[in-house]
């Protein structure tokens, strides 16, 4: 077993077998919106959005739990503008940054109520007064698992240095709010198979929006995901 964001090999092939990130051009757009001259990037992973903020010449804070993603990071180049970090957002120094986020399935990946209050309040205390956070979450309502099988995820992608891996994943457990499943990768090389285990938790609009009020946020808005029209909600809110 595998967990694909902290084992080493998985982390290095993250953004070649998943290299679609059209989730972030949205993101970007926040960013230059509010005028984020420093951002909190929560869940960072490999680095991908810290370093595109950075790029633009953005003061980027990286931060993620699994450390061979920030190892990936650290090794892109302009991975010197953007100071990484391991752990989460309840272990930050003083940031006081204009704009926190969370792209992908950062916010879902949470799962356990107490450490996503934690997260939230984390973020709160890490932004100035006035600052924002904002974050994605699929719509339940959707209920995107239903396609998470081997006849609609699985493909073939061809790596350099490792030849064809192949890519599935399984549907394992719906319950209520927690949806797990499991990531299947095939390595033609060698004969190497890892597997992966993961769980999001899907949260809905009253919820979420009760929990950023909780926490002391307001609400400024709620859009429609750009990459996944109907599918995903994005909140923004403001400290």
């Amino acid at each position: 077993m595998a967990n694909e964001f902290d084992h080493p090999l998985l982390a290095a092939l993250y953004d070649p077998l998943d290299p679609d990130r059209g989730d972030l051009p949205a993101y970007l757009e926040i960013a230059e919106q509010l005028g984020a001259g420093r951002v909190l990037d929560i869940g960072c992973g490999t680095g991908v959005f810290a370093l595109l903020l950075a790029e633009l010449g953005v003061a980027v804070v990286g931060v993620d739990p699994a450390a061979a993603s920030v190892e990936v990071a650290r090794g892109k180049p302009g991975a010197e503008r953007v100071r990484w970090l391991v752990g989460d957002a309840t272990t930050l120094p003083p940031l006081q940054a204009d704009l926190a986020t969370m792209t992908a399935n950062t916010a879902q990946q949470i799962t356990d109520p107490a450490q996503w209050r934690a997260t939230l309040a984390g973020a709160h205390d890490a932004l100035r007064p006035g600052g924002h956070l904002v974050f994605e979450t699929r719509d339940p309502a959707r209920r995107a698992w239903e396609q998470w099988n081997r006849a609609d995820s699985y493909r073939v992608t061809e790596l350099p240095d490792f030849g064809a891996v192949e890519s599935w994943v399984e549907l394992l457990d719906v319950s209520g709010p927690l949806v797990s499943f499991r990531w299947h990768y095939a390595f033609a090389a060698d004969g190497r198979r890892l597997i992966s285990d993961s769980t999001l938790r899907f949260r809905s609009r009253d919820e979420v929006a009760a929990d950023l009020a909780a926490q002391g946020y307001q609400l400024r808005e709620v859009r429609d995901a750009p990459d996944r029209p109907g599918k995903e909600l994005v909140f923004l809110a403001q400290r």
